[in-house]
């Protein structure tokens, strides 16, 4: 559950496993005057239904990784806990009623904010749901002479921005499918293989498709984030770049991969290495490499992003004589990590007095990799510890 919950206050039950989406939706959670309860799959999210009684709303993602997804974990909270309302969210797939649960709304990705915030306050306050069926989104210019006629104030320049992105998004797909049908009509192939070769075609658009929906919005929730608690625009817009920047280090360390499972060593030196300044060997990494999956690549690297971050502000590696150990073991089974992060010869250091988003992304790993996390302010050095179970 999320620390500094309010019991007095209804809960509801955040299913995410992409770790920087899921913090976004428990900020929606918190703005719209509800206690989050966070999990990152379906599975997770059961184990603590079955364990309280106190849950008023799910808001699910429906790709997740697990034994059920999303929508499956949905259709079994409505029957064995029919009380509680229901929130589907997707960057990939779009939902008809009677694939819903009844009485349950369907979201796609990146989120709106307010939207979603009158949303909750409208199911979990009144305590009935009225379907809305989804309204079709007019063109930009159709969208502008709207505004114009009735004065009602645009969106916000990030959801015009991914607006103008999904636009075109959707046109490159279209011309990839005709440019795909013209190449294979010139080599000749015949119309069985050109049927399989559509149909590999479909699957990996589809998939980049899911892919590209599913960075936008991880994309936009680093930016609301960001600027939300940031102490100034330039602030707000450095945190946003240097975070765009990790996550395409880890992108790029992935495309190496084929987006399958990575080395941690080549994680944490990919993450490490653009703060290394002219390589003089402010970091020193000891550890066993281990094959690590994608979504825990993203995770790492982003919180590795914000050690650096801190420690070149305000740690260690503020100074010239500073240094950073960073050390892993895993068990005989290969099944727990415990890895510390110690920085050594800088400042004394002081426990913040706000909770920014880069310290709450460092705590969230934990949970991310189904384990605990560790964060010490020593007088000799910050250090921070992950401990996972499984």
């Amino acid at each position: 559950m999320s620390a500094g919950s309010n019991e007095s206050l209804p809960n509801v039950l955040v299913v995410e496993d992409e770790m920087v989406l899921r913090m976004r939706a428990v900020d929606i959670v918190h703005d719209a005057g509800f206690n989050p309860v966070e999990a990152v799959n379906a599975d997770e999210a059961l184990s603590i239904l079955e364990s309280r009684s106190d849950i008023s709303l799910l808001f699910t993602d429906i790709q997740m990784p697990g034994t059920i997804d999303g929508l499956k974990l949905a259709h079994a909270v409505h029957s064995r806990w029919p009380a509680i309302k229901i929130i589907l969210v997707s960057g990939q797939v779009k939902l008809t009623d009677a694939e819903k649960p009844a009485d349950s709304r369907f979201f796609g990705k990146p989120l709106q904010d307010t939207q979603m915030i009158a949303e909750l306050q409208k199911m979990v306050g009144a305590g009935a749901l009225e379907i809305i069926p989804a309204l079709p989104v007019p063109p930009a210019p159709e969208r502008a002479k709207k505004t114009k006629t009735n004065g009602t104030p645009p969106g916000s320049a990030a959801e015009e921005i991914l607006t103008a992105e999904n636009d075109s998004l959707r046109l490159l797909l279209e011309q990839a499918g005709i440019d795909a049908k013209v190449l294979l009509a010139q080599a000749g192939i015949d119309a069985k293989e050109r049927e399989a070769a559509d149909k590999l075609q479909k699957l990996i658009l589809g998939e980049m498709h899911h892919r590209i929906k599913n960075t936008l919005a991880t994309v936009s929730a680093i930016a609301s984030q960001s600027l939300r608690t940031a102490t100034s625009l330039e602030h707000g817009q450095q945190a946003i770049d240097g975070r765009l920047i990790a996550l395409g280090r880890a992108h790029d360390l992935l495309m190496q991969v084929s987006w399958a499972n990575a080395g941690l060593i080549q994680t944490v030196r990919g993450a490490t290495e653009p703060y290394d300044s002219q390589g003089v060997g402010h970091f020193l990494i000891d550890g066993p490499d281990i094959a690590i999956t994608s979504g825990a690549v993203i995770a790492l690297a982003m919180t590795f992003n914000e050690l650096c971050t801190n420690t070149t502000k305000f740690g260690a590696l503020s100074v010239t004589t500073g240094r950073v150990h960073i050390a892993w073991t895993v068990d005989d089974e290969g099944q727990r990590l415990r890895l510390i992060w110690t920085e050594k010869d800088g400042p004394v250091v002081e426990r913040p007095t706000r909770q920014s988003f880069g310290t709450r992304m460092m705590a969230s790993l934990g949970q991310q990799l189904k384990g605990q996390v560790q964060l010490a302010y020593e007088p000799t050095g910050f250090v921070y510890i992950l401990m996972t179970t499984a």
